[in-house]
Formats: structure tokens, sequence, C-alpha cells
């Protein structure tokens, strides 16, 4: 069986993401790419965040809150805008994707992907933790792509 697999054409697992993709250049999100979704789907979710960020920030940064995805989905373009997903709140206190910017060294960011065997009755504007809980019993798999953003 093939496992649910996320990537970037913009970046490799571990490797550098463009410098466009940062909160103060262009913070368009990078395209990414989705291969054997498990059967029994039901929508995709994903999370994007900065573990890197608890010593300056005093948590982990969310940088990007998506569900709702359709497990058909096979590629979300850079600069996506979701119409048949719901976007939530990031720590910059905004909906939608906010960029990495971090404030000291190179962070390390998260893009967790997961399939679910629901869709979420969540408003749009739910936060990294709500989603998380949401989601805790409706996981069928998840897959990460790491990458990293200078200071």
């Amino acid at each position: 069986m093939n496992e649910l697999t996320l990537t970037s054409p913009a970046f490799a697992d571990g490797g550098r993401i463009p410098e466009q993709h940062g909160y103060e250049a262009e913070n368009v999100n990078p395209p990414l790419e989705i291969e054997n979704v498990p059967d029994g789907a039901e929508s995709l979710a994903l999370v994007v965040d900065d573990p890197d960020a608890v010593e300056p920030a005093g948590k982990v940064w969310d940088h990007w809150v998506v569900w709702n995805i359709p497990p058909g989905t096979a590629r979300i373009p850079e600069g996506w805008t979701p119409e048949d997903a719901t976007e939530g709140a990031n720590d910059y206190g905004e909906t939608g994707y906010g960029g990495p910017n971090p404030p000291d060294r190179e962070h390390r960011y998260r893009f967790e992907l997961f399939a679910l065997d629901a869709q979420l009755e969540l408003p749009p504007g739910t936060d990294a933790d709500a989603l998380r809980s949401a989601i805790e019993d409706a996981v069928i798999e998840r897959t990460r792509l790491d990458g990293t953003y200078p200071a």
C-alpha cells in the first residue's frame, strides 16, 4: 500500500523554502503536491507551523490552517485561494496563509497533512489547536513535509 505523501516542487523535504513564500516577501503559499490519499478519506486538513518559534515567541507559531480540502486534490497551487476548502486563523491574527518570518535565526516549518474520514463542521477562522482537537478521532493517515527559512 502506498503511503500518503506531501511534496513541493518549490523545495525538497528538509530544504530551504524559497524567499517569495516569506511573510515579508510575497507571502504566498508554496505549491504542494498530494499523492496516495487513502480510500475512505472524506477530506484533507493541512497545518503549517514553526516549532522553532517556541523560544522567541513562547509557542509553536501557526502559519496556515486549512480543512475540508477535497480528498481528490492532487495539487495546491502557489498563492492558492481555496474555494472548496476552509481556512482558519494563523498566529499573525489573520485568516489564511502567513509565511515564514523567523525573528532570530533559520527556523524549520512543518507542513502536516491529514487524511480524515469526515468533513469538519468548523467555522472559518478556527485556530490550529481547535482543528487538532476536532480531527483527533478522524485521522486515517498523516504525512509531513519540512522546510527551512532563513532569518
